[in-house]
């Protein structure tokens, strides 16, 4: 039967299953045979969409199934464009994102209205309907942008913003045009869109992370979560939809919502774009390749001159806006190309708006013939201008991005900051170790990708079970990482002595940080303390972190962090605030610091360079920090600065943390950094927050700073 059905096969296919394979098969070899010639596979993707599209060979039918999977993969842009931007930077450059928004949306416009009304002879409403098409933007290279490392950057943090501002002021005009060709546009019409678009924003961005944080308190189950994720990516365009915009918005704000829920290395973070990016994303690339059809502009010249005028109003809006925005904050010549790039392609909301608008018939002829809002002329050419748009914009995005990512490595590489980072995870506890696995990939360099170390002593007198278990445990930190993508090398240590073991394997792999994972029930015991400071603190080249996890990171909203007086001058300052900064950045917790003034001085002067959302609190005394720790509130961790005795940053007082935390924080996550009292072989003269992959260079600040 199956034989027979193959030798029947007729176009366009209908079976499932090979329909299915036939588009996973483009989506695996458009990647592979256009990289070798350097040309951006979302481009291929698109093009094997109309050659086997209902307007090429018809090998596929755009059917419900096509547009069903390319939606997903439309709102997946928008929701990683508004997951992976930086909430810090987002609100520093708020008003740069505001300004290019209006830029971007102002001058394609004007271009679109004056071609419209002067030369296409449109009415004043279709001109504005027609004009609005080129405000618009679909971020569909932000995928190329996010795969090269450089999401963070400032162009494409104002990009992202800005495309958010343009596509709703689009979409509204789009709306209010509608209303207005059916004659309901009224004070009532302003006052039930007002409020239903503020009433949905509320819901989205409020109540949105209030749902996540509980549901990712109670539910460790991964498949779940990222199920969760997919629901409120679908609520969010849902109730979009009901507020009278379109569901790309609801996405957007869907992954803003989820922004500090979702840490960037997490392994959640990475089964999103795994999945986007392998499935939902190609596929809507492919549907959108499906609405070419290159046979309608060798029928009509007007087609062909509408789609100059499109074409004209559309790229040179976009080019104007970009070098608009460039001049006006200084920005460089790559990041001003970035810009044009990544704004420069229309397909979602241009491609919504135009069927929009050519199913709204407002008369007919005397021959019968309706009357559109938008012609056939404008829906053709809104095909060509999608196909060349999204081609500019795969190519200027790439080589521009390529340039930027090849300028931030030789930052790196250039700058001192760049040290050899080896984390080690001193596992012994089963509930503890995927808690310690993802503080490891939390605090590491963004390039560390092999150079973390799961270990496990094994008492040289034990039985066999005893290795099972470290099997088990090592095993299952494994898992833990490679859920998101980070190897860890497994260690088991036969040794008489846990804490000899760990020493030895400090010494071997050259480690530069251990983190110890405390138990929840027992928190600091007198023997941990013991062992700590009797220990583990006796390695003076490394910066030793403990950590107790009450519950997920994710969840975490603000960590208020407690620095000692002198603890600059300490020779593993740096590189512990190294992590503190590490912390922040991918987790997008907001950090509040405790410090005397003159630290905060320092801590200043380097969130300038690289940007978290900081706070700075004057701590005239220690105890003053206690006070304010003990007040900690539900979803609020704590970090402490500690120092070891003799060190220049030692307070007496630092000996009763252990209890003050036992007794005040045990409900809280908390994480106590024992910098390191001397420099090892691998340790720069000064530790600096360096670039590590996303980070800003400031060593050289730093350096500036003691002069």
């Amino acid at each position: 039967m199956i034989l027979l059905s193959i030798h029947n096969l007729s176009f366009p296919i209908e079976d499932p299953v090979l329909k299915f394979l036939l588009v996973l098969i483009i989506i695996l070899a458009a990647p592979l045979l256009l990289n070798k010639i350097k040309v951006p596979h979302l481009l291929g993707l698109i093009i094997a969409g109309a050659v086997i599209g209902p307007n090429g060979f018809n090998v596929l039918a755009r059917d419900s199934s096509i547009v069903v999977t390319g939606t997903t993969g439309l709102l997946y842009i928008m929701f990683l464009a508004g997951l992976e931007i930086d909430m810090g930077d987002f609100k520093k450059n708020k008003w740069k994102s505001l300004t290019f928004g209006l830029y971007t949306f102002i001058v394609p416009f004007v271009l679109g209205y004056l071609g419209g009304y002067y030369l296409l002879h449109f009415s004043i409403l279709t001109s504005i309907l027609f004009a609005s098409l080129f405000s618009s933007h679909t971020l569909i290279a932000y995928p190329l942008v996010s795969k090269l490392g450089i999401a963070k950057n400032k162009a494409v943090n104002i990009t992202v913003g800005g495309t958010m501002i343009t596509d709703i002021l689009a979409l509204l005009v789009l709306a209010v045009i509608v209303g207005m060709s059916q004659g309901d546009v009224g004070t009532e019409f302003w006052l039930k869109l007002s409020v239903s678009f503020i009433v949905f924003a509320l819901i989205v961005l409020i109540v949105f992370p209030i749902i996540g944080r509980w549901f990712f308190k109670k539910v460790d189950d991964k498949i779940s979560q990222y199920i969760f994720v997919l629901v409120m990516i679908y609520l969010a365009a849902m109730l979009a939809e009901l507020a009278g915009v379109e569901a790309i918005i609801g996405a957007f704000f869907a992954g803003l919502a989820l922004n500090r829920l979702i840490p960037h290395t997490s392994s959640l973070m990475n089964r999103v774009e795994f999945v986007g990016n392998a499935i939902f994303i190609p596929f809507f690339l492919i549907s959108v390749g499906m609405l070419i059809d290159f046979k309608v502009f060798f029928k009509s010249w007007e087609t062909l001159e509408v789609a100059g005028i499109m074409l004209v109003a559309s790229i040179g809006g976009k080019y104007i806006s970009a070098v608009m925005t460039q001049k006006t904050f200084r920005l460089s010549k790559e990041e001003g190309k970035l810009i044009f790039g990544l704004s420069s392609a229309s397909a979602a909301a241009t491609l919504a708006s135009v069927m929009v608008g050519y199913n709204i018939i407002l008369s007919e002829t005397e021959t019968g013939e309706p009357v559109r809002l938008l012609n056939e002329h404008v829906l053709n050419g809104s095909i060509l201008l999608i196909l060349i748009s999204c081609t500019i914009s795969s190519f200027i995005s790439m080589a521009s991005a390529q340039k930027i990512a090849e300028n931030d490595n030789e930052d790196t590489v250039s700058g001192n900051s760049h040290e050899e980072e080896n984390i080690l995870l001193a596992i012994n506890h089963e509930e503890t170790v995927e808690r310690m696995v993802n503080l490891g990939i939390l605090i590491k360099a963004h390039s560390n990708t092999e150079n973390l170390f799961a270990l496990n002593v094994i008492n040289e007198d034990k039985n066999e079970s005893s290795v099972k278990n470290a099997e088990k445990l090592l095993h299952q930190a494994a898992d833990a990482a490679a859920a998101a993508d980070v190897k860890i090398q497994a260690l088991k240590r036969y040794d008489n002595d846990v804490i000899n073991g760990v020493k030895n394997v400090i010494k071997e792999q050259n480690i530069t940080d251990l983190i110890i994972g405390l138990e929840d029930e027992k928190g600091f015991s007198p023997s941990f303390v013991y062992n700590l400071y009797s220990g583990y603190l006796q390695n003076d080249d490394v910066n030793v972190l403990v950590y107790h996890a009450a519950q997920p990171l994710s969840t975490i909203k603000k960590y208020a962090v407690m620095i000692p007086e002198n603890a600059h001058k300490e020779a593993g300052f740096f590189h512990a605030l190294l992590r503190v900064w590490n912390i922040a950045r991918n987790s997008g917790a907001s950090v509040v610091f405790y410090a005397p003034e003159n630290i905060l001085d320092i801590l200043q002067k380097i969130v300038k360079k690289a940007n978290i959302e900081a706070e700075f609190i004057i701590m005239s005394t220690w105890q003053d920090g206690e006070k304010t720790a003990a007040k900690l509130k539900e979803d609020e961790a704590l970090i402490v600065l500690m120092a070891k005795r003799g060190m220049k940053s030692y307070i007496p007082r630092m000996r009763l943390i252990p209890e003050l935390l036992n007794k005040y924080l045990n409900d809280n996550n908390y994480l106590l950094i024992f910098p390191f009292s001397e420099f090892n072989e691998n340790s720069p003269e000064i530790r600096s927050v360096g670039n590590h992959g996303d980070f800003v260079e400031i060593g050289n600040v730093i350096q500036k700073i003691f002069k």
